[in-house]
């Protein structure tokens, strides 16, 4: 041991004189898997993480993190927005990785292809019922079904059809099935357990949106499929899925997980949801009484709607906010040690919720920094290592992700937690967080010094395999 001390102060001088692509010098580092906390030197050499030093480094690039926090890129699980408009605001939003893993897409190889040396951070998809069903059932919607999905049971022949696109997604790499019941609130119980049978043939895990209405039977419901099939199961938002059940629906997954099932979840940090208007979402509401519409905001005008304008966008189609929760509820959801941090954002032509672009940054700066519901460590395992290990039991490129260590991938986030901040609101959602200094991916600055890098493109996709 006295032998190895004495040689410490050499190994460290020969690591500090080595020269390397990108040196991220003197900040705090925090890496979520070891727990470490404390002042290091990182080196990266092309995409990896090469090095981590007590002493400054050399490097073709240098900066000086002396005061910023250095993490592992945040990755989020639940991210619609995936066009450059959408990569641009997570980049800036210390997003290395989105993932659309609660609709999923169909078919899988061409949506990967379509983004590949094309993208600004990583990307990647669950094969998805949803998508599958509205094209096997000629449905006319967009993201989410608005008519032939939506109001009719599927044949038999039909539900063949579906589980044959779903399958071939699987087979494609899909990082697992995604599936909306409360989207299609016709597809029968059967229908739901079978594709539950299909994803546990393939060991991924099912990113469900659980049935409207009683919160308790919606979750005993994936849960109990996620028992009989072996399927590992993933509930989607459940601070907006649950509302004020919030903390019984959070006991139920813990209930689950103690006797062995692979159940977890996910949470935004607002008290307002945004779908589709013509969606399932929103049958019956015709019927409410008057005040129901006023908890609705039209994010392309930002009015708040009536009965009248209800209808109307209704037959128009387009996305629609609803506040209905408590910032007490989504506290409850973003401090449990078992939920993770995920947006289910999307922004078209700069329009949308501002979870798309805030929802890193608010944790950060409402849920850390001013009022002390979890701490920095928890924050940043929730939205990077969290999120890794649920996928890397059948993709080897998420072992690499989520942690800052020799030979992980340099996906890093760099930001003042005395600044960071969101700016997004329901009125102007297109407004970037505050306070992300630096944004790596695979070792390529995406954001440098507060501003995202243009005409760049180091993101990949990430498959299972």
């Amino acid at each position: 041991m006295r032998f190895l001390l004495a040689l410490l102060p050499a190994l460290l001088a020969i690591q500090a004189a080595e020269t390397y692509d990108v040196v991220l010098n003197n900040g705090r580092v925090l890496d979520p898997e070891s727990r470490f906390d404390g002042v290091r030197s990182v080196g990266i050499a092309g995409r990896k993480i090469a090095a981590l030093s007590a002493a400054p480094l050399r490097g073709r690039v240098e900066v000086d993190a002396t005061g910023l926090v250095v993490t592992p890129g945040f990755i989020d699980l639940h991210s619609h927005g995936q066009t450059p408009e959408n990569y641009r605001y997570k980049a800036m939003d210390g997003v290395t990785t989105a993932l659309e893993l609660e609709v999923g897409v169909s078919p899988v190889d061409e949506w990967y292809a379509s983004r590949e040396g094309r993208s600004l951070i990583n990307f990647g998809a669950s094969s998805g019922h949803i998508p599958a069903r509205m094209a096997v059932m000629k449905d006319t919607g967009g993201l989410l079904p608005r008519d032939g999905a939506m109001n009719r049971p599927s044949t038999p022949e039909e539900q063949k059809a579906i589980e044959a696109a779903v399958q071939q997604g699987l087979e494609q790499g899909a990082l697992g099935m995604g599936m909306g019941i409360a989207y299609t609130p016709t597809a029968t119980p059967d229908e739901i357990l079978n594709l539950f049978y299909l994803a546990a043939r393939f060991k991924r895990p099912v990113f469900v949106h659980m049935r409207g209405g009683n919160v308790v039977a919606s979750l005993q419901e994936v849960i109990t499929n996620a028992a009989v099939s072996g399927a590992p199961l993933h509930v989607v938002h459940i601070n907006s899925a649950a509302t004020a059940k919030t903390p019984l629906a959070l006991r139920m997954i813990e209930g689950a997980r103690a006797r062995g099932l692979d159940v977890t979840t996910e949470a935004y940090p607002y008290t307002a949801s945004m779908t589709e208007i013509a969606s399932a979402a929103y049958d019956g509401w015709e019927r409410r009484e008057p005040d129901a519409f006023s908890s609705l905001l039209w994010p392309a005008t930002g009015e708040r709607l009536t009965r009248e304008s209800f209808e109307r966008y209704r037959r128009q189609g387009g996305f629609v906010i609803q506040f209905g929760n408590t910032d007490e509820m989504v506290r409850a959801a973003v401090s449990h040690p078992l939920v993770m941090i995920a947006s289910d954002g999307i922004l078209e032509n700069g329009k949308g919720h501002p979870r798309a672009a805030g929802t890193f940054g608010r944790v950060l700066g409402r849920y850390v920094r001013e009022q002390k519901a979890l701490g920095l460590m928890d924050a940043v395992r929730k939205s990077s290592l969290m999120p890794a290990q649920r996928l890397e039991s059948m993709s080897a490129q998420m072992r690499e992700k989520g942690r800052i260590k020799v030979g992980a991938d340099a996906d890093i986030s760099v930001f003042d937690a005395a600044g960071v901040i969101d700016k997004a609101t329901f009125e102007n959602a297109a407004q970037y967080s505050e306070g992300f200094r630096y944004v790596l991916v695979a070792g390529t600055f995406v954001v440098r010094d507060g501003k995202v890098q243009e005409g760049l493109s180091p993101g990949k996709g990430i498959r299972a395999q």
